[in-house]
């Protein structure tokens, strides 16, 4: 991969950028506006918000303000867990479609497989998409169990599993399965929340290649086909995050990094998670 343009084909035809902005926790108006301004201005063309976050509003303005063709900008969002079950996932769209201020949404996410309930979701998704309000639909924080419960009852299966992916959590067998079953990963906290930056195996192999620590995480990332979102609201590090595409790391170096999978997540592990 050496552009910030590269994409990848989901399973039902439409093209998805490897490197986006996440914008979980950017505040509403001024600061989630500038950010995906900024973004966009560097050639971001992914930008993933969710109904939890609060700033729909904000992103859908900083597009229709960009000036770009709304086309060329990919839009992700995702129904929080309060809101899952058939009918209340229907309005739930409705909502961030209104708030978001845009005619259709890229890719919709139920946000974690919520006991019970996420089945009722996902047929509601199926109905969205089969409207043509939505270009693809997806999970998020699925374990192989939930994705074959999916699958196995459903007319259509998601094209994107995005979950909490990083080195330290490098959730090789979902890989595998997603890969197996041509269900992008897509992975979010792809920093480790900055705890990771400071590991010596990382910043000696960052030394090596003239590139920060998250800089070489990204790129481990995106060589392991997986997608990535990485947040920020400070324009150097937008910047920073986006200066991955002119340089790869040697097969040595990407085993380094893969042998410190530990099974260590900093955020909610989705089998025990207090929904």
């Amino acid at each position: 991969m050496d552009s910030i343009n590269e994409t990848a084909k989901l399973h039902n035809g439409v093209v998805i950028p490897y490197f986006g902005l996440g914008v979980y926790k950017v505040e509403e108006g001024a600061q989630v506006e500038g950010v995906v301004a900024e973004a966009l201005r560097l050639g971001y063309r992914l930008i993933d918000t969710a109904a939890l976050y609060q700033n729909e509003e904000g992103v859908g303005r900083a597009i229709r303000e960009s000036g770009l063709p709304r086309e060329d900008i990919f839009i992700t969002t995702k129904v929080w867990n309060s809101d899952q079950g058939y009918d209340s996932t229907m309005k739930a769209f409705e909502t961030s479609l209104r708030r978001l201020g845009l005619e259709y949404i890229d890719l919709y996410l139920v946000h974690w497989p919520v006991k019970g309930k996420y089945m009722d979701t996902w047929r509601a998704l199926e109905k969205i998409y089969e409207e043509g309000k939505v270009r693809a639909i997806g999970v998020s924080n699925f374990n192989i169990h939930h994705l074959e419960d999916v699958m196995g009852q459903s007319k259509l299966k998601p094209a994107v599993n995005q979950v909490e992916l990083h080195p330290v959590l490098a959730q090789k067998e979902l890989r595998q399965f997603c890969e197996k079953n041509d269900i992008l990963v897509q992975a979010w906290s792809p920093l480790a929340r900055g705890r990771i930056l400071a590991d010596p195996i990382l910043t000696a192999i960052a030394e090596k290649y003239g590139k920060s620590p998250a800089q070489v995480i990204l790129r481990w990332h995106l060589q392991n086909g997986v997608a990535v979102i990485p947040k920020s609201i400070t324009p150097s590090r937008l910047k920073e995050n986006a200066d991955i595409f002119d340089f790869e790391l040697l097969m040595n170096d990407m085993d380094l990094i893969n042998k410190l999978d530990a099974g260590t997540r900093f955020g909610a592990d989705p089998d025990n998670f207090a929904f």
